[in-house]
């Protein structure tokens, strides 16, 4: 593993190391079940203490990317999507924060008469019609989940926008804010339309990920519902026990 530190620069040596870590075990030589250098030669190879690189290793494996094995040592995970519940993110700020890039495999944007569901979320009428954005997405290998979102049409957005972009950048140009999120998460199987979209066979298993969003004044922003093949996607939640 090739690590080069910048002793001069200003950005801790532990973040360098967690940088660089986490763009070695996206190449091909390290994939899912490759061991990591021990910890305490790889420390003395870089001149730093193992305190240190334990800092940047913990971070790694807090996301997701690393699991320490007990009397094993250090191991790279199965390159999926992680998410943490306490520090939600977008989608493609999941994706940056593993290094790798977003790839949209398909776009579709229409107008829909709401449901009692999402009329109930938006505190809408039936009468109403809601903006429906349906994207199929993933990294630059393959496709590996299915979003279809609807938004509060108070927003006022246009199916002109270029929804490649960040949808929260898009939501700040209307003055909209995504704030809190609220998700469920469960498995079910693929129906034919899912499979055909994420390269499955009808029957296998997949992750619906349902989040709804909220600006900073508890009004409703936005409805997604995200379909992830079962091998892409880690759910990693935080709590801390209070006395």
């Amino acid at each position: 593993m090739k690590i080069v530190l910048d002793y001069n620069s200003p950005v801790p040596l532990y973040i360098q190391i967690e940088n660089q870590i986490r763009k070695e075990i996206l190449k091909p030589e390290y994939k899912s079940g490759k061991m990591l250098p021990n910890e305490v030669d790889l420390s003395q190879q870089l001149g730093i203490s193992r305190s240190t690189l334990r800092q940047a290793i913990n971070k790694l494996v807090y996301d997701g990317l690393l699991i320490r094995k007990k009397g094993v040592g250090t191991v790279v995970a199965n390159t999926a999507i992680t998410s943490n519940a306490n520090n939600w993110l977008s989608f493609s700020q999941e994706m940056k924060m593993m290094g790798l890039e977003v790839k949209n495999y398909d776009l579709h944007v229409s107008w829909i008469h709401p449901d009692e569901d999402l009329c109930n979320f938006f505190h809408i009428t039936g009468e109403t019609k809601v903006m429906k954005l349906e994207r199929l997405r993933g990294s630059l290998d393959n496709p590996f989940v299915y979003f279809v979102s609807y938004f509060n049409p108070r927003i006022g957005l246009k199916e002109t926008e270029d929804f490649s972009r960040m949808l929260y950048d898009i939501l700040k140009e209307y003055n909209v804010i995504a704030k809190l999120s609220k998700e469920q998460v469960s498995a079910m199987l693929a129906d034919r339309f899912l499979a055909d979209k994420l390269g499955l066979k009808q029957g296998e298993p997949i992750l619906k990920r349902k989040r709804f969003v909220y600006d900073p004044g508890g009004r409703a922003v936005e409805w997604n519902v995200g379909y992830y093949r079962a091998d892409s996607f880690v759910y990693t939640v935080e709590s801390e026990r209070k006395e």
